[in-house]
C-alpha cells in the first residue's frame, strides 16, 4: 500500500467497504494477519494518511501556477485564440461582426421609430402581447435602454400582480411599483391606447 497510495504505514488507516459501500471492518490491529480480517473478492480498501495537513490540497493559493499575460497569450500559435483569428471565426469575421453590428443598429433604430410613432411613453395605458403567454393590461412607466440587455425596453407596472419584480432588475431600480406588479417587454411586444383595467379572476376555483 505504501507503493501505491504513497502514505506510509505507519500513519495509514485503513477501513474495508463491500461492492454496496457497506462498512466491513477496520484494519486497525497490526498485530493480525490479514487472513483474520472479513475480507473478501471486491472489497475496497479505503486508506487515510495522517499526516497530511488540515486543508492542504484543497487550498490551491499557495500553488505555483503558469499564467499568461494577455499579450504573451495573443502570441501564441497553438491557442483557440489563434485558431479563430486563422479561420476568421467569431469575432474575428470582420464581415461577420459588422453584419451584426448592422442589424443591431437597425433593430434599435426600429425599436426607436416604434416608440415615437405609437406613442409609447410614461403613463401611457397598455396592452402587452408576447406570444404564448395572456395577455396583460397596465400603465408603461420607462422607456429607454437599461443595463440588464441592449436596446430598448419599456418598463410596464401591470394592473395584476402576473409581472416578475417591483420595477428593478439586478439591483438598480428603473421604476417603482408592488412587487410581481412590474415587468420588461421589446417595443414591438407592447400596443398603448384605450385598454382599461380588467378584473382578472386569478383564484383556482375555490372559496
Amino acid at each position: 500500500l505504501e507503493l501505491i497510495t504513497g502514505g506510509s504505514a505507519s500513519t495509514m488507516t485503513i477501513t474495508v467497504f463491500d461492492k454496496d459501500n457497506k462498512l466491513i471492518c477496520k484494519l486497525d490491529d497490526d498485530s493480525a494477519l490479514l487472513g483474520s480480517f472479513p475480507i473478501d473478492n471486491g472489497h475496497t480498501l479505503h486508506v487515510e494518511d495522517q499526516t497530511r495537513t488540515a486543508g492542504e490540497f484543497e487550498n490551491t493559493a499557495a500553488v505555483e501556477k503558469y499564467e499568461l499575460t494577455p499579450e504573451e497569450y495573443s502570441k501564441k500559435s497553438d491557442t483557440v485564440q489563434a485558431y479563430l483569428k486563422r479561420n476568421k471565426l467569431g469575432k474575428y469575421n470582420e464581415e461577420e461582426m459588422a453584419a451584426l453590428a448592422k442589424a443591431k443598429e437597425d433593430q434599435e433604430k426600429e425599436d426607436e421609430n416604434r416608440i415615437s410613432s405609437k406613442g409609447i411613453a410614461e403613463g401611457a395605458r397598455c396592452q402587452v402581447s408576447v406570444a404564448g403567454q395572456m395577455e396583460r393590461r397596465g400603465t408603461v412607466r420607462y422607456v429607454g435602454k437599461p443595463d440588464f440587455q441592449p436596446g430598448w425596453w419599456v418598463g410596464v407596472q401591470y394592473d395584476e400582480p402576473v409581472g416578475k419584480n417591483d420595477g428593478s432588475v439586478n439591483g438598480k431600480r428603473y421604476f417603482t411599483c408592488p412587487a410581481k406588479y412590474g415587468g420588461f417587454v421589446r417595443p414591438n411586444n407592447l400596443e398603448v391606447g384605450d385598454f382599461p383595467e380588467e378584473d382578472l379572476d386569478l383564484s383556482d376555483g375555490e372559496m
